[in-house]
C-alpha cells in the first residue's frame, strides 16, 4: 500500500505563510485606492500641519518686528496709529506678543490719561487663562494699584495673597499693597511686621527694601538689621 505524505510542521508554516501573502495581495488589490487616496490625505494633513507651524512662527517674528516699531513710534510722540496697532497686535496667536501688545496698550491707556481702559485691559491680562502667568500677575499687580484707593482693604489682601509669599518675584510690590491694606484697616503691627519681611528679603528691589525699612520704622518695628553691616 501506498504510505501517506509526510505532512510535517514545516509543511503547514509554509502553506499558511503562503495563504496569508496571498490574502494580504488580495486585500491590497481591493483597497488599492482607498489605500491611495488615505495615503495623499495623510500626506496633505502633515504638509499643511507643517506649513501652519512655519506660518505661525514667521507671523509671529512679523508680530515682534511690529511691536518694536510701535515703541519706536511711541518714543518719538508718534503714536496716531498706537492704539488700533496694539488693538491688532492684542489677536496675535502668539501668546508673548499678545501678552505684551495688552500691557502695552494698557500702559499707553495710562499715558492718555484713560484710567478706565487701563483698568480694563490689565483686567482682561490677568483673567486669560491661557497666558503664562508672569504676565497675568504683573497685569493683576498693575490692576490692583490703580485701583487701590477704590477697593476695600479686604480686598486687597485677597488678590495678593498669592503673590504675597517670600521669595516669590512679586513679592515686594504685593507685600507692600497688602501692608498699607493691612494700616487702612488699622493692623499697625501686622504691617510693620510685613515690611519688615519685605526688608529682609534679598530679592526684592533695593530701593523697595529701604522704603520698607523706613515704613516698618513709623509702625514701631525695627527692620533696620535687614541692613547687616552698613546699619552699624
Amino acid at each position: 500500500m501506498a504510505q501517506p505524505p509526510d505532512i510535517s510542521e514545516t509543511f503547514f508554516k509554509e502553506v499558511d505563510e503562503n495563504l496569508r501573502r496571498d490574502r494580504m495581495n488580495d486585500f491590497f488589490k481591493n483597497n488599492a485606492g482607498w489605500l491611495i487616496a488615505a495615503l495623499v490625505v495623510f500626506l496633505a494633513a502633515s504638509g499643511g500641519f507643517i506649513w501652519y507651524q512655519q506660518h505661525r512662527v514667521a507671523l509671529a517674528e512679523q508680530h515682534v518686528e511690529q511691536l518694536a516699531t510701535i515703541y519706536k513710534d511711541i518714543s518719538v510722540g508718534k503714536t496716531e496709529k498706537v492704539a488700533q496697532q496694539l488693538d491688532d497686535l492684542s489677536q496675535s496667536s502668539s501668546k508673548a506678543v499678545r501678552a505684551t501688545a495688552l500691557l502695552t496698550r494698557a500702559a499707553f491707556a495710562l499715558q492718555q490719561n484713560d484710567q478706565k481702559l487701563a483698568i480694563a485691559t490689565y483686567k482682561k491680562i490677568g483673567e486669560d487663562s491661557s497666558l503664562p502667568d508672569a504676565y497675568r500677575n504683573g497685569a493683576l499687580l498693575r490692576q490692583t494699584a490703580l485701583e487701590f484707593d477704590q477697593l476695600d482693604p479686604q480686598q486687597v489682601i485677597a488678590r495678593m495673597k498669592p503673590l504675597t509669599q517670600a521669595g516669590n518675584p512679586w513679592f515686594g510690590s504685593a507685600g507692600e499693597m497688602t501692608a498699607l491694606a493691612l494700616i487702612k484697616q488699622g493692623k499697625k503691627n501686622e504691617a510693620g511686621q510685613l515690611f519688615a519681611t519685605i526688608a529682609k528679603d534679598k530679592n526684592v528691589p533695593q530701593s523697595l527694601r529701604d522704603r520698607a525699612i523706613q515704613i516698618a520704622g513709623t509702625l514701631g518695628v525695627d527692620a533696620s538689621a535687614a541692613l547687616g553691616p552698613q546699619a552699624q
